[in-house]
């Protein structure tokens, strides 16, 4: 079995937090002004963050499994919420940018497939309540 993941806040002002895991220290979190200074992610964007993350490194994994010649590589999530509170998440719209030498399009299309599919546990987790698609662009 894994080992238990840690992460924790501590507050500092207003509505902001300083965040914390057993390997980062000080990651700012706060609120948009006027009830936060906006001096940090808040945490909705930090689960944006964690799908790229997330899906991103799993990509990158498997491109170089599979011999891709990738010279850059981003991922960008762009996410709609309800308007009522909770204001979850409805839709996400990932978009993968991948550039470098001979790539191979249907092979990226099998790592973000395999991806969303099998090994990525942020997108597994998202995906039961929020529609999730991707995209992938070759620069």
């Amino acid at each position: 079995m894994n080992e238990p993941l840690f992460a924790s806040v501590r507050w500092s002002r207003m509505l902001h937090f300083e965040g914390a895991t057993s390997y980062v220290r000080e990651v700012p979190i706060d609120h948009a002004p006027p009830l936060g200074e906006g001096e940090g992610h808040s945490p909705m964007e930090l689960a944006l963050m964690s799908l790229c993350a997330c899906s991103g490194q799993t990509v990158m994994s498997l491109l170089v499994k599979m011999k891709q010649g990738v010279r850059s590589f981003s991922v960008a999530a762009s996410g709609e919420r309800r308007d009522e509170h909770p204001q979850v998440f409805t839709s996400i719209r990932l978009e993968f940018r991948v550039a470098g030498e001979s790539l191979d399009l249907e092979k990226i299309r099998k790592a973000v497939r395999l991806t969303e599919e099998k090994y990525c546990p942020v997108w597994a987790m998202l995906k039961s309540g929020v529609r999730i698609s991707s995209a992938i662009v070759l620069d």
